[in-house]
């Protein structure tokens, strides 16, 4: 576009895109500024010839390439890359102040080797800032040369800064300026000590190019999808003013790859939190709506685990395609979906039980039966993962089938909780009628596999006539017969049931990206452990990809959620085992605070001290703060507290969640945390006896097997609740400290009765970096 901005003529249109590094420059400077160059970006777009840009060229940056320099408004500037004539731009960097223009003039741009995208250095920055910093004698990257770095596509220009990096705090310095996304996930795997040929593998070949870099290539380069925003300009201008989160524009190289990827059946993304995964079956929903047949029908089911997670990714979906995306979608529950295939036979089954009174219900079973020695936590699992997933329809059924992931019992044992289920049912017999969701699940399942018969009878029978349309047989069956859907997207499939999986199999047909599904067994924290392959659900293999970066919790507090769960085995969601090594976060921060209480009621005033500081001194809302509890009856006594000795509003996470115009700290148990983000999470009663629970202890001799479920799901509670926090993690409790936390967290704890003294010890919140 040299000098195309003085072109005399009509109107001149230009595609126009903001860059993952100038989104950042955004959400570092105030609303006004986005929306600034929001307004400028959509002028662009319609006539670049405008003087009113008021676009001047700073330099030709290549064969085919000129950056150029604009003004908003009078208080920020812009760096933008021209290619193609100026028919494609791109912002790559935003400075506002006044020496905005002398730092944008100095950025280094260019083009990286390995993955061939557009990169921005601020080298200003990173010598003021990082550089300056005292020395120490061994480098932190001393053991890689040059040329070791390069080839896994550290950009080059960062190099002589990087020599002289000798502290971790120099390198968190480092990382806090914006630096090209491939250049932070490598240096960030070598300082985790990961092998540089692990480095190549998971993290450099994702981002390698097809083919040969040509570092002058500018054109190529704008076009490569590691330079671009994976959504519609339209959607990027929406974003600019609202602070919009950028892991959901933009994609990871290899978060695209699954997101577009076509496979010969099933497919599935496990990761650690924060790591993306919902964001990629967003995307991966839209790729297969893009590549549907014109139409009016909903093909696509997007479906998870409860109604608040559904109503959730179906507004995410609309912020990423709008109506006209969800109109080729079904976002539902999997049980509102197994609900409604009930209904739609027409079978009177009753309404279903809420979780409280299915649980109760076993609790009156076993008192009418005597047996007292099975829980209702057992014998409810027992129904849902054992009976029903087995469908076992007699005591010899029941008394033959494998029980893998669940607690040994003797046959002996069998007979009598086979009895306690039949008591069970014939309770939920008597009028009014009634049924729970795991039966209406396994009900709708027997419904679909039927219907999905007659599809394939039917496909099996026009094949015989040799593929004519069978309009009379058809019209015959009351209906067009063929599957429910053309591709499902799972997403938390770790909570799903057998019943569930049975269910959603029968939905669409075998073949070519059928069923896509994100999950991560660490997180499991509802069901029991399910071998998709056993429902005819395969995916190993190429099948199967692991996401291993967090975009969302710090590296300090993921540290501390890591340990949490150390060297408990988890599933692969089907017959491997999986773990988190690997498993880092691009963000830095605080360390987690520990707080220890003499008391319970201590504990509470302490933790409504720290949250009334985070607000009244940082600036944090209280609707950007979450406290976990135990239980319900824990949330409404954390609630009083807070209201009647600090007035600090307070709000309780429900089923039906709250809104997000509400200004109020919310108390929740960790089940609710689930699906969830905070600024600051205060992690409470994590006391010994209270996680895990001090009622697993009867099993510790008594059931051993169980005495480790127990435990583990205990840790993957903890764990989930620890990584909703985002920017700080407070872990408190009275008593002596959980043997989950750091075997010295007594010693080293904060003390909270100090806290609450007129003259005591500061919270250790600092501004800037927890704000």
């Amino acid at each position: 576009m040299r000098h195309a901005a003085g072109r005399p003529g009509g109107r001149v249109r230009t595609r126009v895109q903001v860059s993952r590094q100038a989104h950042a420059d955004l959400e570092r400077r105030d609303g006004a500024v986005a929306d600034a160059v929001g307004n400028f970006v959509h002028r662009l777009r319609t006539d670049r010839t405008n003087r009113a840009l008021r676009l001047s060229l700073l330099r030709e940056a290549g064969d085919n390439g000129d950056l150029y320099l604009a003004h908003p408004d009078a208080r920020c500037m812009v760096l933008l890359l021209s290619t193609d004539g100026g028919d494609e731009m791109r912002v790559l960097a935003v400075r506002d102040g006044a020496r905005a223009r002398d730092e944008l003039a100095r950025l280094t741009v260019e083009i990286n080797p390995v993955s061939g995208a557009v990169e921005v250095v601020d080298q200003s920055e990173v010598s003021a800032n990082v550089v300056a910093l005292p020395d120490r004698t061994t480098p932190l990257f001393e053991k890689y040369d040059d040329q070791n770095l390069l080839d896994l596509g550290v950009v080059p220009s960062l190099l002589p800064a990087l020599r002289k990096v000798t502290t971790d705090e120099q390198f968190d310095r480092l990382l806090a300026h914006n630096l090209p996304e491939l250049t932070r996930d490598v240096l960030l795997a070598l300082r985790a000590r990961m092998d540089p040929q692990d480095v190549r593998r998971h993290i450099t070949d994702a981002w390698r190019a097809e083919e040969d870099v040509n570092t002058r290539d500018w054109a190529r380069a704008a076009r490569r999808p590691v330079s671009q925003a994976e959504t519609e300009d339209a959607a990027v201008l929406g974003a600019l003013g609202r602070s919009f989160d950028a892991w959901r524009l933009f994609l990871h190289p290899e978060q695209r790859r699954l997101a577009t990827g076509d496979f010969k059946g099933s497919s599935k993304v496990t990761g650690g939190p924060g790591t993306g995964k919902t964001v990629v079956a967003l995307h991966r929903v839209r790729h297969l709506v893009d590549r549907l047949p014109p139409g009016r029908t909903r093909p696509v089911l997007l479906t998870t685990y409860n109604t608040n997670l559904a109503l959730d990714l179906e507004e995410r979906l609309r912020q990423l395609g709008g109506d006209e995306l969800l109109s080729r979608v079904d976002v539902k529950s999997v049980d509102a979906l197994a609900r409604e295939i009930v209904q739609e036979s027409r079978a009177d089954v009753g309404l279903p039980l809420d979780d409280d009174a299915a649980m109760n219900l076993w609790h009156t079973v076993r008192v009418e039966t005597g047996m007292l020695e099975y829980d209702a936590d057992f014998l409810d699992a027992e129904f849902k993962h054992v009976i029903l997933a087995h469908r076992c329809g007699s005591w010899e059924s029941y008394r033959r089938v494998g029980r893998s992931g669940r607690p040994r019992i003797s046959t002996a044992q069998r007979h009598e909780v086979w009895q306690l289920a039949q008591a069970y049912r014939a309770h939920l017999e008597e009028p009014p009628r009634r049924t729970t969701y795991a039966l209406v699940a396994d009900r709708a399942a027997g419904l679909e596999q039927h219907r999905m018969a007659r599809v394939e009878e039917q496909a099996r029978y026009k094949e015989e006539q040799g593929g004519r349309d069978l309009v009379h047989r058809e019209a015959g069956s009351g209906m067009w017969l063929k599957p429910r859907y053309r591709h499902i997207v799972v997403d938390e499939a770790q909570d799903l049931s057998a019943s569930h999986w049975r269910m959603l199999r029968a939905m669409v047909r075998k073949g070519p990206n059928d069923i896509f599904l994100v999950g991560d067994a660490h997180q499991r924290i509802y069901g029991s452990r399910v071998v998709l392959s056993h429902h005819g659900i395969e995916i190993r293999g190429r099948a199967s990809r692991r996401l291993t970066l967090n975009y969302r919790t710090t590296r300090q507090i993921l540290g501390s959620a890591n340990r949490l769960i150390e060297g408990a085995p988890f599933d692969d969601l089907d017959t491997g085992t999986d773990t988190l090594d690997g498993y880092r976060s691009v963000l830095t921060g605080l360390a987690p605070q520990f707080w220890r209480a003499p008391d319970r009621l201590t504990e509470m005033r302490a933790v409504a001290t720290l949250v009334k500081e985070r607000h009244d001194r940082h600036g944090t809302p209280y609707s950007a703060m979450a406290v976990s509890v135990p239980d319900g009856a824990s949330a409404q006594e954390f609630a009083n507290v807070f209201a009647r000795e600090f007035r600090v509003p307070a709000v309780e996470l429900r089923k039906e969640g709250v809104g997000a115009d509400v200004d109020a700290v919310r108390i929740g148990t960790m089940h609710r945390f689930k699906g969830l983000e905070f600024q600051r999470v205060f992690l409470t009663s994590v006391g010994e006896g209270q996680v895990p629970h001090q009622r697993i202890e009867q099993y510790r001799v008594t059931n051993p097997d169980r005495y480790r479920q127990e435990e583990q799901r205990a840790r993957s509670l903890v764990f989930v609740a620890a990584t909703r926090a985002r920017d700080e993690l407070v872990v408190t409790w009275s008593g002596r400290a959980s043997r989950f936390l750091p075997p010295d967290a007594d010693e080293t704890a904060h003390r909270a009765a100090d806290l609450l003294r007129q003259d005591g010890p500061p919270s250790g919140a600092s501004g800037p970096a927890a704000a």
